[in-house]
């Protein structure tokens, strides 16, 4: 059975016309509404090589939080390490576990 190939400019142009939509959502850190990004498959690996790459370090948890909140948060990948320093710990955890959540990696994963 053929599929009928759909043209661009209709309403649905196939899954390849999606490659590179990010799929985003509000959530609430420190008071205010920040854009937060489901991870793509290429950003997880990234994280995934960024967590290898820190075993054994003292710092280890930290910097695998900020390659996360640099990927899925908007405006992340302008932040400096000092600039991470000047926010709660506890605070920056709940905005990296959201953005894990929300990408389908660990519990109560896409939602």
């Amino acid at each position: 059975m053929q599929v009928p190939k759909i043209e661009k400019g209709n309403k649905m142009a196939g899954i390849r016309a999606l490659v590179g939509k990010r799929v985003h959502k509000q959530f609430r850190f420190m008071g205010e509404d920040v854009t937060i990004y489901k991870l793509s498959v290429a950003q997880v690996m990234e994280i995934q090589a960024s967590a290898k790459a820190a075993e054994g370090k003292d710092d280890e948890g930290f910097e695998v939080l900020k390659t996360v909140l640099r990927t899925g948060v908007e405006g992340g990948n302008e932040l400096t390490d000092s600039d991470f320093d000047g926010f709660p710990l506890e605070e920056l955890s709940k905005l990296s576990a959201e953005v894990m959540k929300f990408s389908g990696i660990g519990q109560d994963q896409g939602k």
